[in-house]
């Protein structure tokens, strides 16, 4: 008898690795999808009990969303999608490069509209299954210096959260998650170029990619839609979410993660 499927973006690393790692000792057969076919490879061989196809596809292309999004619908094994693949930059948006920002609204938007549109079909049919698309804390708020990154965020939420209106309302058992995390121990912010000492550990801020994963898998028997791992995350995105505009504004403006960001 088959197992079923799930299918991680970004599984190469980070948070994606986790949910890869965890899936798989839930029982879970993986496609796990990514740029770095030698990173893939190597996750795939550190989880021997687990059939695990590798599909190495750019998310930020045209083709590569078309090639992943096909494999999606024809697989009727498919029980969970994650859409996590994802990246930051670092810098002020009108002085930014504009095809990485493209690049960004590609990976972020394109991605998972296509992506969760092409499972969704199946998983609805068969009423059964779950999309977890991976926003961030960064989703209820603006940043300057982060303008891409919020905006996509952003969207990210509004779209799971009309997702979850329309599953409701069909009366569907496919639960769909928008996993909102805060700041994470992984390579994203090496890669954005952003100094972690921007925000200092006494904060208590970061966290570790096993507790955020750990918090979406919990969340998912309860289908809830927003979940924020960590009670300071979810202390300020409720604040953050009443504050009047202007108080909101002056406070995304002394956010200190902002000011490393804006150093050039």
């Amino acid at each position: 008898m088959s197992r079923t499927l799930a299918a991680i973006t970004g599984a190469s690393s980070g948070i994606g690795a986790v949910f890869a790692r965890k899936l798989a000792a839930q029982g879970y057969d993986l496609l796990l999808i990514a740029r770095r076919r030698d990173r893939l490879a190597q996750l795939a061989a550190e989880l021997p009990d687990t059939h695990s196809e590798c599909m190495v596809a750019d998310l930020a292309t045209p083709e590569g969303i078309g090639e992943v999004a096909s494999r999606l619908a024809e697989d009727p094994r498919l029980g969970l999608l994650v859409n996590n693949a994802g990246f930051g930059t670092k810098g002020r948006f009108y002085e930014a490069p504009i095809e990485e920002q493209a690049r960004m609204h590609r990976v972020h938007i394109d991605a998972t509209l296509r992506l969760t549109h092409a499972a969704l079909g199946g998983m609805v049919r068969r009423d059964q299954g779950a999309i977890i698309n991976v926003a961030s804390v960064a989703g209820f708020v603006r940043s300057p210096a982060n303008v891409s990154y919020c905006a996509t965020k952003t969207w990210i939420n509004a779209f799971t959260e009309g997702l979850y209106l329309e599953l409701k309302g069909a009366g569907s058992k496919v639960v769909v998650q928008s996993l909102c995390p805060g700041f994470t121990y992984t390579e994203f912010h090496d890669v954005a170029g952003v100094d972690r000492a921007t925000v200092p550990k006494r904060l208590g801020l970061w966290m570790s990619a096993d507790a955020v994963v750990d918090a979406s898998l919990a969340a998912l028997p309860q289908r809830k839609l927003f979940v924020i791992p960590g009670w300071r995350y979810r202390l300020f995105v409720s604040l953050a979410t009443k504050l009047p505009i202007g108080a909101r504004l002056w406070l995304e403006a002394r956010s200190p993660h902002t000011r490393g960001r804006m150093k050039r």
